[in-house]
C-alpha cells in the first residue's frame, strides 16, 4: 500500500502520528510524509520517506502564527489557500509519481484533503484534537461577535476559494474544506470515553487512543508528592512560574517545572524545585501526583494515561475544550487564577480528594482499552482497498 501523508509544522500534530506511521512501514507499506525540515529526522526514523514543504512561496509572512490562525478565520483561509496553491505543483507532481492508494492528512493540513479531492483519491483525516461536529462543537463555543465577524468576512473568503477552483480543486464552500462529516474516514487519537459526544459520530470514526511513546530515561521520585508543571512552549508568564515556586517551596514536595524555551532564569531555587527547558515528560508523569497543564491535547492525554489528576490552565479555545471535558469526567480542577492561594487550593484538591485520582484512572483505562495503531492500520488498509 502506498500512502501520501500530510501534516502541519507542529509537534503536537506530528508526534501522535509517528507510532502509526512506524506500524504501517513495519508492515511493509510505503509512506511519503509531506512535512517541514524541522521534523525530517523523526519522520524518517518512523520509516517514512520525507517530502519537504519548506521553501515554497506561501505569499504570507509569519505562517507559524498558530494563535492568529485559531482566532482569525479570514487570515486562516488566506493562509490555507496560499499554502495549497504554493504547494500545488509539487504535490501534484509527487502524487503523480508515487500514485498513492490513499491520502492521510492532518485535520488542519487542509492542503492534504484538497489534494485528495483534486486527484480523486480515498481520504483519511488524522485528528490530533477532539473530533468536532455540531454536538461536540459546544465545547468550543463562539461568541456572537465571532459569528458576525465571520459573516462580514465571507466575501473575502469566497474570493480565496475561487482561486482554488481555478486550479482544479472542487471546492464549493469553506465548510467543504474545514468540516468533516459522518462520511469522512477519520482517525482520532483519543478514546470514545474522553471524546465529547462520541455517540454522535459514525463508525467511520475510529477512536484509537493517544500515542504514548516509551519512557527513555526514568526519573527518581524524591518526595512523598511529585508535582509536574508544564505550560508548553507558548506560555511565558514569569509571574505564574514565580507564584508556583513561592507557594511550593515550603511544602517539601518534589516539583519539576518544564519551561520550554523561556529565557528567564530563576535564581536561588529551593532544593525541592527543579526547572528545566525540557524533560522526558513520560518519565516525569509516571511518578507525578498532580500535573499543572495548559491542556494541550497531547499533554493532557499523557497525564491522564498515567492516571495523574490535572490542574487545568487552558490558554486557547481548543485547550479550553480539553479542560471542560476533563472537568466533566472528574479528572481535574480548573485553576481560578495564577495567585499563590489558587495554585495551592487546586493542587490540594487534586492530591487530597480521591475522586480526582479515580477520574483520571478511569480515563487512563479507556485509553489503554483502545485499539491503537493496529486498529488504525487495518482501517487505512480497508479504505485503500487492501
Amino acid at each position: 500500500m502506498r500512502i501520501a501523508w500530510f501534516c502541519i509544522p507542529a509537534h503536537g500534530h506530528t508526534n501522535p502520528t509517528l507510532g502509526l506511521v512506524k506500524t504501517l512501514t513495519d508492515a511493509g507499506h510505503q509512506v511519503w510524509y509531506f512535512s517541514f525540515e524541522e521534523f525530517r529526522e523523526k519522520i524518517e526514523r518512523a520509516g517514512a520517506t520525507f517530502i519537504g514543504c519548506d521553501g515554497y512561496d506561501f505569499e504570507m509572512e509569519d505562517k507559524g502564527n498558530a494563535d492568529r490562525v485559531g482566532k482569525d478565520k479570514v487570515y486562516a483561509t488566506e493562509l490555507l489557500v496560499s499554502s495549497t496553491l504554493a504547494l500545488d505543483e509539487m504535490t501534484s507532481r509527487v502524487i503523480g509519481e508515487i500514485r498513492p492508494d490513499v491520502v492521510v492528512s492532518d485535520s488542519v493540513a487542509f492542503w492534504g484533503k484538497l489534494a485528495a479531492m483534486k486527484h480523486g483519491l480515498p481520504y483519511v483525516s488524522s485528528t490530533t484534537t477532539f473530533a468536532f461536529n455540531k454536538y461536540s462543537a459546544k465545547y468550543m463555543q463562539e461568541s456572537a461577535w465571532d459569528i458576525a465577524r465571520m459573516l462580514m468576512a465571507m466575501p473575502r473568503i469566497n474570493k480565496q476559494l475561487k482561486r482554488l477552483r481555478e486550479k482544479g480543486y472542487p471546492v464549493k464552500s469553506l465548510l467543504d474544506i474545514v468540516q468533516n462529516d459522518n462520511e469522512t474516514n477519520t482517525i482520532v487519537y483519543t478514546s470514545g470515553y474522553f471524546q465529547p459526544c462520541s455517540d454522535t459520530f459514525s463508525d467511520r470514526y475510529h477512536f484509537i487512543g493517544p500515542s504514548i511513546r516509551p519512557i527513555m530515561k526514568p526519573v527518581e521520585k524524591t518526595a512523598d508528592k511529585t508535582i509536574y508543571i508544564s505550560m508548553g512552549t507558548v506560555n511565558q508568564n514569569r509571574q505564574f512560574y514565580r507564584n508556583c515556586i513561592n507557594v511550593l517551596a515550603p511544602t517539601g514536595w518534589q516539583v519539576i517545572i518544564s519551561m520550554g524555551t523561556n529565557t528567564d532564569h530563576f535564581d536561588d531555587l529551593p532544593e525541592n524545585i527543579q526547572v528545566y527547558e525540557s524533560v522526558d515528560q513520560m518519565a516525569v508523569l509516571s511518578i507525578a501526583d498532580a500535573f499543572i497543564t495548559h491542556c494541550g491535547m497531547n499533554s493532557a492525554s499523557e497525564g491522564l494515561y498515567f492516571g495523574v489528576p490535572l490542574v487545568l490552565f487552558p490558554q486557547t479555545p481548543e485547550q479550553d475544550a480539553v479542560a471542560k471535558r476533563t472537568e466533566e469526567l472528574g479528572a481535574g480542577v480548573r485553576l481560578k487564577s495564577i495567585s499563590e492561594a489558587d495554585v495551592m487550593e487546586a493542587l490540594t484538591a487534586v492530591i487530597n480528594e480521591p475522586q480526582y485520582k479515580a477520574g483520571a484512572e478511569k480515563v487512563s483505562e479507556s485509553f489503554k482499552n483502545c485499539g491503537g495503531a493496529a486498529e488504525a492500520k487495518e482501517f487505512i488498509e480497508l479504505i485503500a482497498g487492501q
